[in-house]
């Protein structure tokens, strides 16, 4: 599948999940928080708002979303414990990050 180059244009990869922690979405955006609220407020895709999947455990940025919709690709077929595990590096207690997007 061929994407638009959108140079200059950073991009995002980011993982939520539900209160539990138990269901794992990844997603790419341009406007990392633009896209989280429209998740939070159920406008996200049918997969987020069927499993409720609002809260944001990690996030990836880049120069630009060519090289994010690529590294979306590549994280998609990893393991399950795999994603865990890299979100834990920087996010042991599974905290929302919302606050923490500037």
């Amino acid at each position: 599948m061929a994407y638009r180059n959108y140079s200059g244009k950073n991009g995002f990869v980011y993982f939520l999940s539900n209160y539990n922690r138990n269901v794992l979405y990844i997603g790419v955006t341009g406007e990392l928080d633009k896209r989280i609220l429209d998740h939070k407020f159920g406008q996200g895709s049918k997969f987020t708002s069927k499993y409720n999947l609002k809260i944001l455990l990690y996030f990836e940025e880049y120069p630009n979303i060519n090289e994010a919709i690529e590294r979306e690709k590549q994280l998609k077929n990893w393991h399950r414990k795999w994603k865990f595990n890299l979100i834990k590096k920087s996010n042991p207690e599974l905290k929302d990050l919302w606050g923490q997007i500037d």
